[in-house]
């Protein structure tokens, strides 16, 4: 089991240094939606210096997302083993170097190359930032303030990388890039005075089989899909590349149900939170990146808007999930974290299918704002969805229950993203106007709405048959089973 050399901490009265290692942990989260953001407003800056083609310019998104979604898994459950402390500092290490790197190169595929090398090092350091703030605040409000506080910071990365990405762009789009290095770096040298020592887990083995398949498993169906709508949902090679992922995954399966030390312990996979939690973040995620992705054509290419007021915008979403650090953990400790969740998904598809009343001459005020309003609402379940996975879990497996939501939140949009890109492609006319443009957008638009009142759904269905029974809340919910019955 792997030891931190502190006692868990409890109540909410934090020292100086406790706040300043949550900071820490969250600002390295924030790089992460900063990064992802900023490079997106900036991409055709970037296709314009560097002769990229369109299909090239995906990659830079597409190479961040496999590197990231790939080895989730494997970071987790490495974090656990190695020793969280160490995993985190050397991750870190390498996103500040291929930060600095990719603000210098000079061609297309080595940029997409430090992209890919900085999708790796966050696959490693936000499960083990997770996994460091779960063993070190003891569950009940301790942890549900730090991790509110924590999420919140991921989600407004993501939401202010596109004021900052309008606003450097303008600049020069290399800036997008370095900025991240001396923020990773402060960082990093802040992490090393403020992380508690821990060391490599004492039992348990590395499963080097394991990690194989599912690593090239993961990477392989990331790659599929974001490759997808180029290739032909139904041509050779992408049927080829689903079936040899079914088959990796079959083979994880059987290689973890015979090890002495699966990466992956199948039993956890049968914990009710936590398959919860990542239904509920795969219906959050995916369905805002789509609305996101269409509202950014819709709003610049058809309509004309500039980056920059795209992002204001949109900049609501990031103010109300990031206010919503100042009273999501009471929320928690209120109502539990099942009703928070059902609640806000419903009010967020509630705010998708407004948003499809826009047409061509919507003003922002009378037809957009509300809807935006009512989908940043829906944000605010996001740190109930961490809360909720990661209750009930033992310590020397925090990293691999953060690993599997992670991996849901990466992987799972990115299918549902692709999915939205082919039928705003199979709609496109040959000869657009502003009009039949946003017809071909529609059944985007009407995706993401389906997509969160799915996972509105299943998260009511978990908490309205206890009401109706007039039982109290459910118990997992504030009450975790024991570790050993909940496996």
């Amino acid at each position: 089991m792997l030891m931190s050399s502190t006692l868990p901490i409890s109540g909410t009265g934090w020292t100086a240094r406790v706040w300043a290692l949550l900071i820490t942990l969250c600002i390295v989260l924030f790089l992460d939606g900063l990064d992802v953001s900023m490079i997106g407003v900036a991409l055709p800056s970037i296709g314009s210096e560097l002769h990229m083609s369109t299909s090239s310019l995906q990659w830079l998104v597409s190479g961040y997302v496999l590197g990231y979604g790939g080895l989730l898994l494997l970071g987790g459950r490495t974090a656990d083993l190695m020793g969280r402390r160490r995993v985190f500092l050397l991750a870190l290490t390498v996103f500040a170097v291929a930060s600095l790197a990719g603000g210098f190169v000079t061609s297309g595929p080595l940029l997409i190359l430090t992209r890919f090398v900085k999708g790796l090092a966050a696959a490693f350091t936000a499960p083990t930032g997770l996994s460091i703030i779960t063993t070190n605040f003891a569950e009940g409000p301790a942890r549900n303030k730090a991790l509110s506080i924590y999420t919140v910071f991921g989600a407004g990365g993501y939401s202010f990388g596109l004021v900052f990405g309008g606003l450097l762009t303008g600049v020069g789009w290399r800036w997008t890039i370095l900025l991240p290095v001396p923020i990773a770096l402060a960082a990093l040298a802040a992490a090393y005075v403020l992380l508690p020592k821990d060391r490599p887990a004492t039992e348990g083995g590395h499963d080097l089989l394991g990690a194989v398949f599912s690593t090239s498993g993961m990477l392989l169906l990331v790659y599929t899909v974001v490759s997808a709508p180029t290739a032909g949902w139904d041509s050779v090679r992408t049927l080829g590349s689903f079936a040899a992922v079914v088959a990796l995954f079959t083979t994880f399966v059987v290689t973890e149900s015979r090890v002495r030390h699966p990466l992956v312990r199948l039993g956890i996979l049968r914990t009710s939170t936590l398959i919860r939690s990542c239904l509920a973040i795969v219906a959050m995620g995916g369905s805002y990146f789509s609305w996101q992705f269409i509202v950014t054509l819709f709003l610049q290419d058809t309509i004309g808007w500039s980056p920059l007021h795209l992002a204001l915008a949109l900049l609501p979403v990031g103010l109300m999930v990031t206010l919503s650090a100042l009273f999501s953990d009471r929320l928690v400790d209120r109502f539990g974290t099942g009703r928070i969740i059902a609640t806000t998904l419903t009010v967020m598809a509630i705010g998708y299918f407004m948003f499809l009343r826009i047409d061509t001459s919507a003003s922002y005020v009378g037809a957009i704002l509300p809807a935006v309003l009512l989908i940043a609402v829906g944000w605010i379940g996001f740190p109930a969805v961490n809360i909720q996975a990661t209750n009930g879990i033992r310590n020397e497996e925090q990293g691999l229950a953060a690993g599997v939501l992670q991996t849901s939140m990466q992987v799972g949009p990115a299918v549902l993203l692709a999915i939205t890109s082919a039928m705003i492609a199979s709609g496109m006319p040959a000869d657009p106007t502003r009009a039949t443009m946003l017809d071909a957008y529609r059944p985007g638009l009407v995706f993401a709405a389906v997509i969160a009142s799915v996972g509105a759904l299943v998260a009511l269905l978990t908490v309205v048959p206890w009401r109706l029974r007039g039982a109290p809340e459910v118990a997992d919910e504030l009450e975790p089973l024991p570790a050993e019955l909940a496996a």
